[in-house]
């Protein structure tokens, strides 16, 4: 037997049991239902036992042993409650509750929580140190070390988990103390506010900004987080219909883990602009705006309305729409934020109400191409493995991807992989955090990624590293991608994408030859007008060298949402019914004709640009939008703005007045994430249940009872009772998800898919044996170099990337209403590299004017030298500078994805900064948590 399985027999406070050898004493005390105090201990963390209250005595040894450190040996005898250890135990309490001082911030603290069950009284002993002064320079950490007792949790909170390198142990005897960086006040420090150390502080010497977790809780409700696709399970602690603060909770994509948005992001759901009333668009009020920000302005354009009102006028004039101009005359966009259920009905109700596939979301503005690549060459359109794979692999390869920024707790596994030995390779024209990490960083040129990928297969096809048994037993198309890649090679490629010819073949080299190698990517892939054929090249690298199907390998599109994986899956795309089942397809529509009692149409619908050029042609007339805002989100957006406006009719449900709402016929007040219950499904195929806990405000509703009751107004008969049974009708036409049960979900909060029969455990690796092709075989796409639409001249010379920041999320609308985050960040960047400032005479701090051909912004420089020098980065989510007016709205032929990534502007100093309108900034929203 190996040394993990061997287990060794023990006594255990007089009491034979049973152990792993790989076990310390004190988790098995704790399994026995023995106490032990502890403080530097922690479960999941390293043990270091600096703090000593957990000793022990042991038979026949001279000095007590720390138990979170010790492991028991056969025969041993051990006592955590003898004399001599309980009264040192005591003593190492007393003496700490002597130097913790009796403030707010410490009532709940560890040190009294087990003082008190040992009964250590008033402590004998005089405190001993200075005390420090606190430190509140941090919007989301507040620093108290007068309450530290250097158990050093936050420390390796920070380092071993998070990998952030932030916090440290620094100088020595009584003068030891925590640090940030260089001993820098926190608010100056490096942190990004993921607030693992204040989750793992035992004392209240870190602690939420502002006090907010000082109030208990009456109710503690376990949930899903509402922003990424990573899916982190939390708690959110709630009193009197109020979240007070969130923790992180042990689920299968984060054991505990948050990010800033996760931990800090929950109080937009307690904003007073919260819609709470439906709003009807006053008569003759013109849809325009520029002024539309205004929150006091609101009822100068909107009325309030009666729910009835609101949705006969609203259902009433779509039906009307739909039967005198025709069942493709009318649109509906559903969101990647709500649940699967939400999902599902809404699409349903589109196909069904409408009559038409003109149904779309988000998925179509981030991993549309790579759904498309998947789904031609794979047979399917979700990842192979879950992010948590990285731990197994001996070669991960992130490329146009910032998992720092977007994906964090995704990001800590990458980290922790590769200090256990993970060579990391990073690819994108950006440089992230991941870069210090990483064995090789490829800064390949803007828009080459064709070119790049190719070369490393031309040099996996030459020098004979492919798997051959695999390309012969489970591939198809693979000579053909063999003469595609022939003219590619690394000396000839390395002038294009600015990557030497070694340094492609060594990355080639070890993809190819490792035991398990991984590749996950994000928008920095997709987002192109050969956005498919990148992700077809990444597929082909997999296939080529057989790196699939096993843990420790295969595929990974990061994506985006915290539901966008579960709307896809959902049917929230116009030429897919759930499940991914064409609607062309014969057999998948008579399937869902039969399921839902109707006659449906067989045409694919449009996608989310094609239905701004259809209202432009006069084909769409009226839509319903849920949850979405492409007044900020879509390419071009002035373009997108004009053609929302110009509609006949125009529905829009949400939680505030988003840019969207501004240009509706008639606004519906839904229910923020907090607020429900549904499922959602993770990056990792995962379904996890997100429990209800807090009501909406005023006349709000919850989405899924919006839905039906607009259903009921276009003649539909639906009347669900609960959201389970939503889930049940689509567990019977979804064979991915047919085993997984409502009464599962709620008792063990998340199943993976595929589970095709109730009680499977779920596949959260797949493609082991074949792949869900027709024929079982992946298929070879050749791809070749495709430049961007819009290249750089004369008159436009710099490059243009978007993307997300940390502290905000999508189009904002409810991070910038959340008072951490936009404390954090409250003001629109323009990332730029230096020397371009340089060259523009422009300081850090100063404004400068971004333009296209399609519009211009002015916001503010920050100096940053991750953009190569001629690329700019800006984040997408500030109304005041709507980077998307600029974007290109050129589409990848396959996926139908705009490309985000690559447009041709120019800058100049100078300029004036929008007003922010209804978002306040972290100036005006400081005192929210209060």
């Amino acid at each position: 037997m190996n040394a993990i399985t061997r287990t060794v027999r023990f006594e255990l406070n007089g009491r034979e049991v049973e152990a792993m050898e790989h076990e310390t004493i004190i988790e098995v005390a704790k399994r026995e239902g023995v106490e032990v105090p502890h403080l530097c201990y922690k479960e999941g963390m390293e043990a270091v036992g600096n703090c000593r209250s957990c000793m022990v005595e042991i038979n026949g040894e001279r000095v007590l042993a720390p138990s979170c450190c010790r492991h028991p040996s056969q025969g041993m005898k051990v006592s955590t409650d003898s004399p001599r250890a309980v009264s040192a135990q005591k003593l190492v309490l007393e003496l700490l509750l002597s130097d913790m001082p009796e403030t707010e911030y410490t009532r709940h603290n560890e040190v009294d929580q087990w003082a008190g069950k040992l009964g250590v009284g008033k402590p004998r002993f005089a405190p001993t140190r200075a005390e420090p002064v606190e430190d509140l320079t941090h919007a989301a950490i507040a620093v108290n070390l007068d309450a530290c007792i250097q158990c050093t949790r936050c420390v390796r909170a920070c380092r071993d988990e998070q990998v952030n390198d932030v916090i440290g142990l620094a100088f020595r005897g009584e003068g030891a103390k925590i640090v940030f960086d260089q001993d820098d006040p926190m608010g100056a420090s490096t942190c990004v506010a993921c607030g693992e150390c204040v989750q793992a502080c035992p004392t209240g010497a870190l602690m939420p900004a502002r006090g907010v977790a000082l109030d208990l809780p009456d109710k503690r409700v376990d949930s899903v987080c509402p922003y990424c696709g990573v899916g982190c399970q939390l708690t959110y602690n709630v009193k009197d219909n109020k979240i007070l603060f969130v923790e992180g909770r042990d689920g299968p994509a984060n054991h505990g883990r948050l990010c800033v948005k996760g931990r800090y992001g929950f109080d937009y759901a307690h904003h007073p602009q919260r819609l709470r009333t439906p709003l009807i668009r006053r008569e003759g009020m013109p849809k325009t705006g520029d002024f539309t920000m205004d929150p006091d302005r609101v009822l100068e354009v909107f009325r309030e309305a009666t729910w009835d009102e609101a949705l006969a006028l609203a259902g009433g004039s779509l039906k009307r729409i739909r039967d005198t101009r025709g069942k493709h005359a009318l649109a509906g966009f559903g969101s990647a934020k709500g649940s699967n259920e939400e999902a599902y009905l809404f699409q349903k109700l589109v196909r069904t109400g409408f009559g038409s596939n003109n149904v779309d979301h988000c998925t179509r503005l981030c991993h549309a191409s790579s759904v498309a690549a998947l789904l031609e060459g794979i047979g399917s359109g979700a990842v192979s493995n879950p992010v948590m794979d990285v731990t197994q692999a001996e070669v991960v390869i992130v490329i146009g991807a910032n998992p720092t920024v977007n994906h964090p707790v995704a990001a800590t596994w990458i980290k922790n992989a590769v200090r256990a030995g993970t060579k990391l390779i990073v690819c994108d024209p950006r440089r992230s955090d991941l870069e210090r990490h990483a064995h090789r960083y490829l800064q390949f040129k803007p828009d080459t990624d064709v070119a790049m990928l190719n070369a490393m297969m031309h040099v996996i096809v030459t020098e004979r590293l492919v798997d051959q048994d695999f390309i012969a037993s489970r591939t198809i198309g693979y000579e053909e991608l063999e003469k595609n890649v022939a003219g590619y090679s690394p000396e000839a490629m390395a002038p294009i994408c600015g990557i030497d010819a070694e340094t492609l073949r060594y990355v080639a080299r070890l993809y190819a030859t490792s035991k398990g190698s991984m590749i996950l990517w994000g928008m920095g892939v997709s987002q192109h007008v050969h956005g498919t054929d990148n992700a077809r090249c990444l597929i082909a690298l997999a296939l080529m060298t057989g790196q699939v199907g096993r843990p420790g390998t295969g595929l990974h599109p990061l994506r985006g949402q915290n539901n966008v994986q579960g709307a896809s899956d959902a049917g929230l795309i116009p030429m897919m019914y759930p499940d991914y089942q064409r609607v062309d397809n014969p057999a998948a529509q008579a399937k869902f004709e039969q399921a839902w009692g109707v006659k449906l149409d067989p045409k694919p619908g449009l996608t989310v640009v094609e239905i701004m050029d259809a209202i432009d042609a006069g084909a769409i007339r009226g839509m319903y939008i849920m949850g979405e805002n492409p007044a900020m989100s879509d390419p071009d957006a002035n373009h997108a703005r004009a053609a929302l406006a110009s509609l006949e009719h125009l529905v829009v449900q949400d939680i505030f007045l988003t840019e969207t709402a501004y240009l509706a016929d008639v606004i519906l007040p839904a229910s923020a994430f907090a607020e429900k219950t549904g499922t959602f499904t993770n990056t990792d195929r995962l379904v996890q249940l997100g429990r209800q806990a807090i009501d909406p405000p005023g006349e709000a509703r919850q989405d899924l009872w919006i839905i039906q009751q607009m259903a009921c107004q276009l003649g539909l008969e639906w009347n669900y009772g609960h959201v389970s049974e939503v889930f049940d009708e689509m567990r019977r036409t979804m064979h991915s998800i047919g085993g997984i049960t409502w009464d599962r979900l709620e008792r063990d909060g998340a199943v993976v898919y595929p589970c095709v029969n109730e009680g499977d455990a779920g596949q959260p690796v797949v493609f082991t044996d074949d792949f869900p092709r027709e024929d079982g075989r992946a298929r070879f796409v050749p791809a070749d170099i495709i430049p961007a639409n819009e290249r750089p001249d004369a008159d436009y010379p710099l490059v243009l990337i978007t993307g997300r920041q940390l502290e905000h999320w999508h189009t904002g609308s409810m991070t910038r209403r959340t008072a951490v985050l936009d404390a954090l960040e409250p003001d629109p960047v323009a990332l730029v590299h230096p020397l371009d400032l340089e060259r523009m005479g422009v300081k850090p701090g100063e404004v400068i004017t971004i333009e296209s051909r399609r519009g211009k912004v002015a916001l503010y420089a920050r100096a940053d030298d991750s953009s190569p020098a001629g690329a700019i980065f800006v984040p997408f989510c500030y109304y005041e500078a709507a980077i998307n007016r600029l974007t290109n709205a050129a589409l990848d032929p396959f996926g139908k994805i705009p490309e985000f990534k690559y447009c041709a502007i120019r800058a100049t100093p100078g300029g004036e900064v929008a007003p922010q309108g209804s978002y306040g900034g972290g100036r005006v929203l400081e005192g929210m948590a209060q």
